[in-house]
C-alpha cells in the first residue's frame, strides 16, 4: 500500500501505521490529491478483516498537519466548487469513523484546520507533550470556517462552550491545554508517541463493546444544560452573537457564519449541520474578507524569509549579547522579547534605581503572568529571567553586539546615547540601533563617528503584544546591519519590514494625518464617540481619538508640527491639538485627555471628558454621516502611503500593507491600504479629489492614486 504522500506500515498481530509525508512540502497540508489517496488507502484497509488497531501519523520531523493548502483554496472558482470540496473532506471522516479498526491520531507537531478536523473522526487523539505540538482551528483567522466536520465534531467531543471558544478565536491549545478540555486523550514524550497510541488503540479495541457514554459526568451535565436543552441553547447562542458582533461589528463574516453552522448541527443533527457546514464554507471561500485575509497570510509568510537587503550574500552577524537604554515600557518591552523570544541575554540599562527596578519588575510580571496561565513552568521562568541583568552605568554594554536605545523623543538626549556608546572600548563595532518613532535616522546618525552601524528599530507597544517590528535605514547604514536587525526581529517574533528614512518613516507617517483628521473633525463639532465609533465599524479595532490619548496628544501634537515643517500644508497641524495640550492635556499618562480615567474603567467602557468641547467650543453633533467620519481618517491613511510608495519611503506595496495592518491595525479584512486601492481605486480617487475641493490641499490624491496605478498583479 503506497501512494504519493500515505503509506501503510504493518507492524503484525493486527497493528497497522498510515504515515503522511509530503516530500514536496516542508510541512504537510491537505490537498486536493489527497482525498483519492486516502479512498483508496482505507479501501485496502477496510477489505482486509486483520487490521485490528490503525494508528495515523506524520512522518514529518516537527510537523503533523498545518491543515488545508491555501493555494488549492486561492485556485477555487466557485462556491459549489469549495462546497464539494468540503463534501469530500466530510466523507474521509466519515470512512474513518466507520472504520472497524480502533483508530488513533498520534500528533506531533502543528496540528491545525484541516489537520485537527480530520483527528476528530479518529476513536482517539494522543499527543506528545512538545512545545512544537499545538492544536487549533485558526481558519476564522483568515475569513473562513473549518469545512471537514469541525464545526460538527468539536462540540460533541469537548461541549458547546470550549468547541465555541476555539472555533471563534482560532486560538491554538498546547497539548497539555487540549487534555485538560478533553481534545486530546494522552499526552506521553515524543520518543514513545508511536508505541504509546499502539498500546491505546489496543486498550480501545478491548473496551469498545463495553463503552457507553458517561451521562453521570459533571461535565457531560453541564454541557447539556447549555446545549442539549432549547432554553440553554437560545441563551448560550444569544450570548456568543452579541459578544461576536461587538467585535466584529459585521466586517467579518466567518463567526457569525459558525454560530449558524453549530447551532444548526446541535438542533437539527449531525447530517443537517455537515450540510450547513459545508455551504457555508464555499460562501466563505468565495467571500472578498478571506480573499484579502489570505493575501495578508501569504505576505507575512513571505517576509519571514527575506533578510531586509537585496545582496543574498550579505549574511546577519551573530547576537550574543543586547543592550537596552531606557527601562520604561517600551525598553523592559523589548528586553522581555528578547530574552523570552529570541533568548538572547540582555544588559537593561536606566538613569536611576527606581526606574531600573520598575523595569525589571515589569518583565518578572509579564513572565509571571505566563507561569499562571501554564504556559511556562516555574523553572523555564527563572532560566528565561537569568538572560536579564540591570545596571544604572555603561558596566557591560561594551560586550554587546546591539544596544537599543528606548528612552524619550529628544534629539539631543538619543544623540548623546550614541555618543556614549561608541566610547566604550569594543572588540568589534556595536550597531546603535534607536527605538524612536519620528526623528529621522540621519539626524541620530549625525553626531556619530561611523553611520554604518546606526539604525532604526521601530517597535510598537505594547512590544509583548503588538506583531511589527519597522527597520528604518539611511543610505550609510550597513548592509550587515540591516541583515542582523532583521534577523533579530523574528528571533523576537516580530513581523518585519524595512523602510527609508525620511520624517516619521511609514507607520508614523500615515497615522499622524489619520489622527489629525480625527482632530479636524473634531474641532468641526463631531462628537468624540461619534468619532471613535464610526472608525471602529470601519474596522479599526480602536477609535483615532481613544488611540491618541493612549499615543499621548502632547505626542501626538509635536510629531504633527513636524510633520508639517516637512511636507507643507499637506500636514496642515489641527488648532485643536494645540489647545489640548495647552491646557495640560496628555491623555492617559495623565488621566487628562479627551476621555476620563480616574475610575480606571476598560477601554471599552470609558467615559467622554465633555469638558473638551467648552475648551475648544464647540457644540457636538452628529451631523456627519458614519460613513463620511470614516472615510475621511481612513482616506488620509491610505493616501499618505501612496505618497510614501510614490517617493521611496516605502520598498513595495506589500510592506505598506503589512506595517498599516500589523502596526496601525489598519483593518485586516480590507487587505491593507494598496489592497484597498487595487479594489476601489477609481471610487477613491473621486472621494480624494471632493474633499480636497471642500478641504483643500491636505486630501489632494497622490500621485500613484491619480495615475490609477495597480499596486499587486
Amino acid at each position: 500500500m503506497r501512494s504519493t504522500t500515505l503509506s501503510f506500515e504493518e507492524r503484525g498481530d493486527g497493528i497497522g501505521i498510515i504515515w503522511m509525508n509530503d516530500e514536496q512540502e516542508p510541512v504537510n497540508t491537505l490537498k486536493r490529491e489527497l482525498i483519492t489517496e486516502f479512498e483508496s488507502l482505507f479501501s485496502d484497509i477496510e477489505r482486509r478483516n486483520d487490521i485490528n488497531v490503525l494508528v495515523f501519523a506524520s512522518a514529518k520531523p516537527d510537523s503533523f498537519i498545518a491543515g488545508a493548502n491555501l493555494g488549492m483554496l486561492q485556485d477555487i472558482k466557485s462556491a459549489e466548487e469549495a462546497r464539494a470540496l468540503a463534501q469530500s473532506a466530510q466523507s474521509i471522516q466519515d470512512r474513518i469513523e466507520t472504520l472497524s479498526a480502533a483508530s488513533v491520531a498520534a500528533i506531533h507537531g502543528p496540528c491545525l484546520g484541516g489537520g485537527l478536523e480530520f483527528t476528530l473522526a479518529f476513536d482517539s487523539r494522543i499527543a506528545s507533550g512538545d512545545k512544537q505540538t499545538r492544536l487549533g482551528l485558526p481558519e476564522v483567522q483568515l475569513g473562513l470556517l473549518p469545512g471537514g466536520g469541525g464545526t460538527q465534531r468539536l462540540p460533541r467531543l469537548i461541549g458547546v462552550e470550549k468547541a465555541l471558544d476555539m472555533l471563534l478565536t482560532g486560538r491554538q491549545l498546547s497539548a497539555a491545554k487540549a487534555h485538560r478540555i478533553g481534545l486530546i486523550d494522552e499526552v506521553v514524550a515524543r520518543h514513545i508517541l508511536i508505541d504509546a497510541a499502539v498500546e491505546r488503540g489496543k486498550r480501545l479495541r478491548l473496551r469498545r463493546s463495553q463503552q457507553t457514554p458517561g451521562k453521570l459526568n459533571l461535565k457531560y451535565w453541564r454541557a447539556w444544560a447549555l446545549s442539549g436543552n432549547p432554553l440553554g441553547r437560545h441563551f448560550l447562542f444569544d450570548q456568543a452573537r452579541r459578544r461576536t458582533r461587538h467585535k466584529t461589528r459585521g466586517n467579518y463574516p466567518a463567526p457569525e457564519n459558525i454560530l449558524e453552522v453549530v447551532r444548526i448541527g446541535l438542533e437539527q443533527g449531525l447530517r443537517q449541520g455537515l450540510a450547513a457546514e459545508a455551504e457555508a464554507f464555499g460562501r466563505m471561500v468565495m467571500s472578498p474578507q478571506s480573499t484579502q485575509l489570505i493575501n495578508l497570510f501569504h505576505t507575512a509568510t513571505a517576509l519571514k524569509k527575506e533578510t531586509g537587503v537585496q545582496d543574498k550574500s550579505v549574511k546577519p552577524r551573530e547576537i550574543k549579547k543586547i543592550g537596552v537604554l531606557g527601562a520604561g515600557l517600551m525598553g523592559a518591552g523589548i528586553a522581555y522579547a528578547s530574552i523570552s523570544k529570541a533568548e538572547t541575554p540582555v544588559r537593561l540599562k536606566d538613569k536611576d534605581d527606581l526606574g531600573l527596578r520598575q523595569g525589571l519588575v515589569y518583565v518578572e510580571k509579564l513572565l509571571t503572568e505566563r507561569m499562571e496561565k501554564k504556559s511556562l513552568t516555574t523553572l523555564e521562568r527563572a532560566q528565561i529571567l537569568a538572560r536579564l541583568t540591570g545596571s544604572t552605568n555603561y558596566n557591560g554594554m561594551r560586550n554587546c553586539d546591539l544596544v537599543i536605545e528606548a528612552v524619550f523623543e529628544e534629539l539631543a538626549l538619543k544623540q548623546q546615547m550614541l555618543r556614549d556608546i561608541e566610547s566604550l572600548e569594543s572588540a568589534t563595532p556595536i550597531i546603535f540601533a534607536t527605538n524612536t518613532s519620528a526623528i529621522p535616522i540621519k539626524s541620530i546618525a549625525a553626531a556619530a563617528r561611523s553611520a554604518r552601524t546606526v539604525i532604526g528599530m521601530h517597535y510598537f507597544s505594547p512590544v509583548e503584544k503588538m506583531p511589527l517590528l519597522e527597520i528604518i535605514v539611511t543610505e550609510e547604514t550597513a548592509p550587515w546591519a540591516i541583515a542582523t536587525c532583521v534577523e533579530l526581529g523574528k528571533r523576537q517574533g516580530k513581523t518585519v519590514i524595512v523602510v527609508n528614512d525620511g520624517p516619521g518613516f511609514y507607520t508614523t507617517r500615515i497615522l499622524a494625518p489619520y489622527l489629525a483628521e480625527a482632530g479636524h473633525l473634531l474641532q468641526q463639532g463631531v462628537a468624540i464617540e461619534r468619532i471613535d465609533e464610526s472608525l471602529k465599524n470601519f474596522g479599526f479595532p480602536i477609535g483615532p481619538l481613544a488611540l491618541l490619548d493612549e499615543v499621548g496628544i502632547d505626542v501626538g501634537h509635536k510629531v504633527g508640527q513636524n510633520l508639517h515643517q516637512a511636507f507643507g500644508d499637506r500636514m496642515q497641524p489641527v488648532a485643536a491639538m494645540a489647545r489640548l495640550v495647552a491646557d495640560n492635556r496628555m491623555g492617559r499618562k495623565n488621566k487628562r485627555g479627551l476621555y476620563r480615567y480616574a475610575d480606571n474603567r476598560t477601554a471599552d467602557a470609558r467615559e467622554v471628558d465633555t469638558s473638551v468641547y467648552e475648551l475648544l467650543n464647540v457644540e457636538p453633533n452628529n451631523a456627519l454621516s458614519s460613513q463620511s467620519i470614516a472615510e475621511r481618517c481612513a482616506l488620509q491613511m491610505i493616501n499618505e502611503a501612496a505618497h510614501c510608495l510614490n517617493e521611496g519611503i516605502l520598498r513595495t506595496a506589500r510592506d505598506g500593507d503589512i506595517g498599516a495592518v500589523f502596526g496601525l491595525g489598519f483593518p485586516p479584512f480590507l487587505g491593507g491600504p494598496f489592497r484597498y486601492l487595487d479594489t476601489n481605486g477609481a471610487d477613491i480617487l473621486s472621494k480624494l479629489q471632493r474633499l480636497s475641493d471642500q478641504h483643500g490641499a491636505r486630501f489632494q490624491p497622490a500621485p500613484p492614486i491619480q495615475e490609477g496605478q495597480r499596486f499587486y498583479p
